[in-house]
């Protein structure tokens, strides 16, 4: 069983930027696609960035397009997203999570995903 955890979560003023971090144990990372995803109070979980398991091809919710990036390092079994020109519409708590299934193509939906972290608080202050 794989353990995703999060990290890099935190305060900031809008405009400003954070880096998250996710940390997966094993010795498969490589070969799973990975996302970001988030939920805000009393709405429901939403798809934020995704990469392929090789980390070639990168996608994005439109609302994070142009502001957001997410990249992967296999040799630190380790995800990031880095957020940059933060908005008080992106507070959240922000999930890692892994694909189901070995060698699959990204996904933007949360079924596909088999394995979640705990999530990190994002709080962006206006």
């Amino acid at each position: 069983q794989v353990q995703l955890v999060e990290s890099g979560g935190g305060l900031v003023q809008a405009g400003g930027s954070l880096r998250l971090s996710c940390a997966a144990s094993g010795r498969t990372f490589s070969s799973y696609a990975m996302a970001w995803f988030r939920q805000a109070p009393g709405k429901e979980r939403e798809f934020v960035a995704g990469i392929s398991w090789i980390g070639g091809s990168t996608y994005y919710a439109d609302s994070v397009k142009g502001r957001f990036t997410i990249s992967r390092d296999n040799a630190k079994n380790t995800v990031y997203l880095q957020m940059n020109s933060l908005k008080p519409e992106d507070t959240a708590v922000y999930y890692c999570a892994r694909r189901a299934r070995q060698y699959s193509s990204g996904s933007r939906d949360a079924s596909d995903f088999g394995s979640w972290g705990q999530g990190t608080q994002v709080t962006v202050s206006s």
